[in-house]
């Protein structure tokens, strides 16, 4: 018998935009999105998908690969085979969906990482009504590496509040802000120092905004890893924020020690 469900929200986002009018190819990373489901239906609770447009998240092609598994070929095979062949993974509702049918019926929220949330997650209203009502609720609401930057869409004007980002606005961006459920809570997010070095080596170019600096001016209380790709998680009263890929395992328990709390209660 399920001991209730939790609802996964995907990106649909497959560019990013950077400096120079360009955009780099992104998409959600593999074991960020596996690990932690896999741990929540290991643990009894069932998994719905949903995303903006209802279209299955497109995997960073960066993400998929053994390294992201810790060399473990088995582990690999396996979350590769989850994420094509599972019905948890391949029947996708709308966010708007989930919204109709009702949300109080679910026990927490997960999003996973990948740059990916910053283009679409971040800005989508259906996402915003969803978070708040899991914040109002007190109800787990886990994210992971770029996955928390999904919380701005909580704000009044998300929308605006990325805009004056991209317009390289800080001050503009802080007032659009003003209201966010969020602000004042613990989180991590992936760190800056991370993200020059996927800007290097990855994208090849630079992004508009960095994530903590986004969430710091939003007014949250973002802290980082004091050494680079280490796991990291912080817990705030609902809020459960893992700051990069390897972060997945211990997301995935906090998450999961959250839920049976609230479930047994």
């Amino acid at each position: 018998m399920s001991k209730g469900k939790v609802l996964v929200v995907g990106s649909n986002a497959t560019r990013i935009e950077t400096k120079g009018g360009r955009s780099g190819a992104t998409g959600q990373y593999l074991n960020e999105t596996v690990i932690p489901v896999m741990a929540v239906i290991a643990a009894g609770y069932d998994v719905v998908l949903a995303t903006p447009n209802g279209t299955k998240p497109h995997i960073d092609e960066v993400s998929d690969k053994v390294d992201h598994f810790g060399g473990d070929e088995e582990a690999y095979r396996k979350a590769k085979a989850f994420y094509a062949e599972d019905p948890s993974m391949n029947e996708v509702k709308t966010l708007a969906t989930v919204i109709a049918e009702g949300l109080d019926g679910y026990a927490g929220v997960f999003v996973p990482g990948g740059q990916a949330p910053g283009v679409d997650l971040m800005q989508d209203a259906d996402l915003g009504e969803i978070l708040r009502h899991f914040h109002e609720k007190a109800k787990p609401t886990a994210l992971l590496c770029h996955g928390p930057i999904a919380v701005a869409s909580a704000m009044p004007n998300a929308r605006e509040f990325r805009a004056a980002l991209i317009a390289g606005a800080p001050e503009k961006a802080a007032e659009w802000a003003k209201g966010w459920q969020y602000a004042g809570y613990n989180m991590t997010v992936f760190s800056n120092s991370e993200e020059k070095v996927v800007e290097d080596y990855i994208l090849h170019a630079k992004l508009y905004f960095n994530v903590v600096d986004a969430l710091q001016i939003a007014g949250g209380n973002v802290t980082t890893g004091d050494i680079d790709f280490e796991p990291n998680v912080v817990v705030d009263r609902e809020l459960i924020t893992g700051q990069n890929p390897r972060s997945d395992h211990p997301l995935a328990a906090k998450l999961v020690e959250a839920l049976n709390r609230a479930t047994a209660a």
